[in-house]
């Protein structure tokens, strides 16, 4: 996997895992008050059914819950699921992306390409995180807002610009750009015409996957968007077929888009290889 020392690798991967778990507390936050267009870090959390503060050592991902049973050490009332459940997704897609990005190191990496990597999985992991919160929040809401997804365009760009310059390489991200644009023209022409499937929030998203897929390569972005629409209907099939939604119910797209962008960065390449390989095309 990597040319360095294999314990020091499973130790970096350990603390980007455990820093996702740190950033999942922090995303439970923005997923209960974005909606509700409330500041993120004021006031303190607190119950919100007694609106007692939530102490420190009862904010400690995943073990607190766990320690409490679920509950408010306050008032016994439930707590959701949902917070270990954000905090344990974090961390393992956090882990799962220095994975991905570190391993593709060996002991032949100069220092720009080990900066670059570093970059480059720091620009994934707020991908990653965004992703993770504008899932709930389209699960819930079904809106993307622009709070989470605007800002996402200018961390990427700065981010996998200053892994270009490092490198000294921008093929990587002229593909970027292309990817960006090509995503964002191809769903507002779906958004415009067909307003009540595609949202511009969706056209927005689609924007920034393009971004980031891009810059891994044409496979993954190729990869990355059909899956989107792959899994997508898959879904919702199963839930026709079930009969929990009826062929005019909503059904937010937002969270495949998401799942779809790292099914291309984790295998995209790789499937895009192997299909062009099926068919003599490699």
């Amino acid at each position: 996997m990597t040319g360095f020392d294999p314990v020091l690798f499973w130790l970096v991967v350990a603390f980007v895992g455990a820093f996702g778990l740190v950033i999942g507390s922090f995303l439970n936050v923005v997923i209960y008050r974005v909606p509700a267009g409330r500041s993120v870090v004021s006031p303190p959390s607190a119950c919100p059914s007694c609106g007692k503060p939530v102490r420190w050592f009862d904010n400690i991902p995943l073990v607190s819950w766990l320690v409490l049973r679920g509950r408010c050490r306050d008032c016994s009332a439930p707590i959701s699921v949902r917070y270990p459940l954000i905090e344990l997704a974090t961390g393992t897609l956090f882990a799962l992306l220095a994975v991905r990005f570190l391993g593709g190191a060996s002991a032949e990496s100069n220092d720009a390409q080990l900066i670059a990597l570093a970059i480059v999985l720091l620009a994934f992991l707020y991908l990653g995180a965004v992703g993770i919160a504008l899932v709930a929040i389209d699960l819930e809401t079904h809106r993307l807002p622009n709070v989470l997804v605007m800002p996402s365009y200018i961390v990427g760009i700065v981010l996998l610009a200053i892994a270009a310059i490092v490198l000294g390489d921008f093929a990587a991200l002229i593909r970027a750009a292309i990817g960006m644009a090509a995503l964002f023209v191809a769903y507002l022409v779906m958004a415009l015409a067909y307003p009540g499937g595609m949202g511009f929030g969706d056209v927005k998203l689609a924007g920034v996957i393009g971004l980031y897929l891009g810059w891994l390569g044409w496979g993954a972005l190729i990869v990355g968007a059909f899956s989107a629409f792959l899994l997508g209907g898959i879904f919702s099939v199963a839930l026709l077929v079930m009969k929990r939604v009826s062929r005019k119910s909503g059904i937010p797209f937002g969270p495949w888009m998401i799942a779809g962008a790292f099914v291309g960065v984790f295998v995209g390449e790789q499937l895009w290889s192997g299909y062009l390989a099926l068919f003599g095309l490699a």
